[in-house]
C-alpha cells in the first residue's frame, strides 16, 4: 500500500491555507515527501501570499509518480475562481466535494494510505447529509457502522449518534445502533493500534433516569452493553455528569455517549486543539482536525495548526 498521504484543502474561505502551510513547516523535512494538498492550486497560492506565508509550493497533476522536492506539493482541481477571496455557494458546493470525491478515488484504489480533509463547512451538502463522516459513509455503502473517534492518546470519545438535532436521537437510538458502532469501534482499536480497548457507555438522561423502567437506559442501552461484555471489555451506562472527571475518566481508553455533545462538550473543554477527528469503520483511514473553519480569525495568522499536525502524526500509529 502506498504510504502517500493527502490533504484536502476544504472550506476555500477559511484558515485552512493557513493551517495547511504552518503544519507544512512544523513537520519534519523526511515526513513532507509523502504528503500532498488536493486543491485548487491558483487558490491556495493566492492565500498564502495574501496571508504572507513564504513557502515553495508546487503544482502536480499525477501523485502516481510524485517527486521528493522539498515544496508543499498540491493536485490541482482545475476550476476558475475568478475571485479566490470572495466564492458562492454553489461553486464552493462543487469544489469541496470534488476535493473529497477525488481522495476518496484515490484511497479506495490504494493509491494513497489515507486522508484528512481540512475543515469543511457542512452548509455545503444543502441538508443532503449531517456532515463529512455520513457523506464518506454513504460512498462506502456503510448503514450505520460508521463511526466518529474523537481520538487523543490520554482518552478518546465517541458519539452514537452524530450530526442530529436533540429532539431526533432518543428516536434513533437502538441496541443495534449501539451494538454495531462498539464493535466497529473494538475491532479498530484491535486491529490498527494492537490495543484491546476498556470501553465505558453514558446513559442517555440524567442520572440514568434514576433506573425507571421506561427510559432508554433500561430498554436499550443496559440489554446491548450485557450482550456485548461476553466478547469486549466494555462497561456502563455511566452518569455523563460525572464520568469525565479525572479519577473514573482515567480507566478507559474510549468513552461512548449517545449524542454529539454529551462526550464532545467535555472532551474539548479537557483537550482543546490537542485532538482528532478519525472516521472508522470505511476502507481506508479517514481524518480530520478537531475545529471548525474559523472564518472569524482568518487572514489574522491566529490559526492554530496543532490538530492538523496531530492528525498527520496519527498515521504513524496504524497498523496496515
Amino acid at each position: 500500500m502506498s504510504k502517500n498521504i493527502a490533504i484536502v484543502a476544504g472550506e476555500p474561505f477559511s484558515i485552512n491555507s493557513e493551517i495547511i502551510a504552518k503544519s507544512w513547516k512544523l513537520i519534519r523535512k523526511n515526513e513532507r515527501k509523502n504528503i500532498f494538498v488536493i486543491g485548487n492550486f491558483k487558490l491556495i497560492k493566492s492565500q498564502l501570499q495574501k496571508k504572507r506565508i513564504k513557502i515553495p509550493i508546487k503544482e502536480i497533476n499525477n501523485i502516481k509518480n510524485i517527486d521528493s522536492s522539498n515544496s508543499l506539493k498540491v493536485l490541482n482541481i482545475n476550476l476558475n475562481f475568478k475571485n479566490p477571496f470572495k466564492i458562492n455557494k454553489k461553486d464552493k458546493s462543487i469544489y469541496v466535494l470534488n476535493c473529497l470525491d477525488k481522495a476518496h478515488k484515490l484511497a479506495r484504489e490504494k493509491i494513497i494510505f489515507g486522508f484528512v480533509n481540512a475543515p469543511i463547512d457542512k452548509k455545503i451538502f444543502n441538508s443532503k447529509y449531517l456532515g463529512v463522516t455520513e457523506y464518506l459513509s454513504k460512498k462506502n455503502k456503510l448503514k450505520g457502522e460508521e463511526v466518529m473517534l474523537l481520538f487523543n492518546k490520554k482518552l478518546s470519545v465517541v458519539p452514537i449518534t452524530t450530526h442530529l438535532n436533540i429532539r431526533e436521537v432518543s428516536k434513533k437510538l437502538k441496541s443495534s445502533l449501539i451494538e454495531k458502532k462498539i464493535k466497529t469501534l473494538n475491532k479498530f482499536y484491535i486491529k490498527k493500534l494492537n490495543i484491546k480497548p476498556n470501553i465505558a457507555v453514558l446513559g442517555l438522561n440524567p442520572h440514568n433516569a434514576e433506573g425507571r423502567p421506561n427510559s432508554e437506559e433500561q430498554k436499550i442501552i443496559i440489554p446491548v452493553i450485557k450482550k456485548l461484555k461476553k466478547k469486549i471489555n466494555v462497561k456502563g451506562p455511566y452518569p455523563a455528569d460525572s464520568l469525565f472527571m479525572r479519577e473514573k475518566k482515567s480507566a478507559f481508553h474510549v468513552i461512548v455517549g449517545m449524542y454529539h455533545d454529551q462526550v464532545l462538550a467535555p472532551f474539548k473543554a479537557l483537550y482543546d486543539f490537542d485532538a482528532i477527528n478519525v472516521t472508522l469503520g470505511l476502507s481506508y483511514i479517514r481524518i480530520s482536525p478537531d475545529h471548525g473553519t474559523g472564518k472569524d480569525i482568518v487572514f489574522k495568522n491566529k490559526a492554530n495548526p496543532l490538530s492538523l499536525i496531530n492528525s498527520l502524526k496519527f498515521f504513524k500509529l496504524i497498523k496496515e
